[in-house]
């Protein structure tokens, strides 16, 4: 876990810091967490980093052009020694995925340690700023967890969560499950609509502002998110009518539309009596998957596959992403299933 010792030392990089540039994963886990930094700091600028086996052209980009004091970067389970090492500025590391070892980084992240946990970045990000509780609830809902009560305590909308007291439950049935997903579509679209939506949740004060739509940024995401649910609810009607024999569960969409490989997957896992759920997206010429598992791991699996099937993935136990080509898709999944039922 990170100690409260860590937890000071990345405040004061914070707090001393003029000018920090973030980075941060496009999910909600990655969102929150920068979220919670930029409104208690009120300092810096974002960049969402598209996932990518490396994106080191963009670290690169944005530091020449923000020239920042201190980089921070959230949950972003890679990170090269490369760009590292091109970064002439501190860096503070925030992450909750399998530990790197890296130089010239100070590193957070609770999987190390003598009480190892995978709890999301956003918690970490609450613990250093303790406030705006309504944006780490719905961060640690997005990424599979249920809020604990060191967060809940000065949460302000619990009725909203209803008595709802799994992750899937707390985030498709309970009321302010929706938040969650309006976090997850501002991300989608063009690059212009994602900043112009990111922009807006630096702004809103609170979530009644988004659901009633009482001011300008609440409305421009509201809208948003009406938008892309159409579309998110057509694929999963589609998903939802299929008929999948044994315990794995396959289903790949066109990739003219926008990704929700993530999305999908977590509520078939939830809605679908499978053990294993496989949700990819054809684009040029790859299927870019997200694969969850209820119980059993699926990432050992995952690793043993790719060391023969030419792709790349990786990410958690039971929740990780994996890309492979087209024509090597049926056999991958042939593996898969064979991997993951020994």
């Amino acid at each position: 876990m990170i100690s409260e010792s860590e937890i000071k030392e990345i405040r004061t990089f914070l707090e001393k810091s003029e000018n920090p540039l973030f980075f941060f994963d496009d999910d909600p886990d990655g969102l929150t967490s920068y979220l919670l930094l930029k409104k208690h700091y009120g300092k810096g600028r974002g960049v969402c980093v598209k996932s990518s086996p490396n994106a080191t052209a963009v670290y690169h980009a944005a530091v020449l052009k923000h020239k920042p004091d201190l980089v921070v970067v959230l949950d972003k389970p890679y990170l090269d020694q490369e760009t590292i090492d091109s970064i002439h500025v501190p860096i503070v590391w925030l992450d909750h995925h399998q530990p790197l070892e890296r130089k010239g980084v100070n590193y957070y992240n609770p999987m190390n340690g003598e009480e190892p946990n995978n709890l999301p970045t956003c918690y970490w990000a609450y613990k250093v700023v303790e406030d705006n509780e309504w944006v780490a609830v719905a961060g640690i809902i997005a990424d599979w967890n249920v809020p604990s009560e060191d967060v809940l305590k000065n949460f302000k909308y619990k009725k909203m969560l209803g008595d709802f007291d799994t992750p899937p439950s707390l985030m498709f049935d309970s009321e302010y499950g929706k938040i969650v997903g309006m976090l997850a579509y501002s991300l989608k679209g063009t690059t212009e609509s994602m900043n112009d939506c990111i922009e807006a949740w630096e702004h809103v004060k609170d979530p009644v502002e988004v659901f009633e739509q009482t001011t300008v940024y609440g409305k421009m995401i509201y809208e948003k998110y009406e938008r892309i649910n159409k579309e998110y609810k057509e694929l999963l009607k589609d998903a939802l009518s299929q008929n999948e024999e044994g315990e794995v569960f396959v289903f790949t969409y066109p990739g003219g539309k926008n990704s929700y490989t993530g999305g999908l997957s977590n509520e078939l896992l939830y809605r679908v009596d499978k053990d294993l759920i496989i949700v990819g997206r054809e684009v040029n010429g790859d299927v870019r998957m997200s694969l969850r598992s209820k119980e059993k791991p699926v990432l050992p699996a995952l690793n043993k596959v790719l060391e023969v099937i030419d792709g790349h993935g990786g990410g958690h136990a039971n929740a990780c992403g994996a890309s492979v080509k087209m024509e090597d898709f049926p056999e991958f999944v042939k593996l898969l299933r064979k991997e993951f039922d020994s």
